[in-house]
């Protein structure tokens, strides 16, 4: 029998929970931009918090920010990296379950970042993407995964904006009724 961990996230969400009431602290959720698009999170697991500090940041410059941080602290003096490198350099996963990858599932970040922001933040068509570029496999999964997963995003916690179209207020879609804004056909 397979193992599925979100069972073990949810109770984490449950404990984290529990302690932020316990001594008046807020979580913090870890959700970044492209997991948040692609709805790869678990509610009530690592969805669940207070605050989201990186719901409006992709992927890749969440790995841009953590490298930028390392290289402050030794301009500091300090040889110390704050994030270790075996944590940045670690194939990204959302550890449900053994050996996943996020590269099982999902595009390379690489990849899916810029699609992401053309989907959400450029509100492009998928001819409009496919026209740029794009692959257009890619462009399908990204489009049905971000349509999909809008009633996560509406329970996620609020969070950082530092694009001009961050998930919520400014983009937000109807989550009943098989919704789809954009025919990819």
């Amino acid at each position: 029998m397979k193992q599925d961990n979100r069972f073990q996230a949810r109770v984490r969400g449950n404990v984290l929970m529990t302690v932020s009431n316990k001594f008046g602290w807020i979580v913090l959720t870890t959700g970044n931009k492209s997991e948040m698009a692609m709805g790869y999170a678990t509610l009530y697991g690592d969805m669940a918090g207070g605050f989201a500090v990186l719901k409006d940041v992709p992927k890749t410059t969440v790995y841009e920010l953590c490298r930028w941080r390392n290289g402050q602290g030794r301009s500091f003096g300090t040889a110390d990296d704050v994030i270790p490198a075996a944590i940045i350099d670690k194939p990204p996963s959302a550890e449900l379950r053994e050996g996943q990858l996020d590269a099982d599932s999902l595009p390379p970040y690489e990849v899916l970042d810029p699609v992401v922001k053309a989907y959400v933040e450029d509100d492009l068509s998928y001819h409009d993407m496919v026209a740029q570029g794009f692959d257009p496999l890619v462009v399908r999964q990204v489009i049905a995964a971000v349509d999909r997963n809008e009633y996560k995003r509406r329970q996620a916690p609020p969070g950082v904006k530092i694009t001009h179209r961050a998930f919520g207020k400014d983009r937000r879609l109807p989550i009943v009724n098989r919704y789809r804004q954009h025919e990819s056909d």
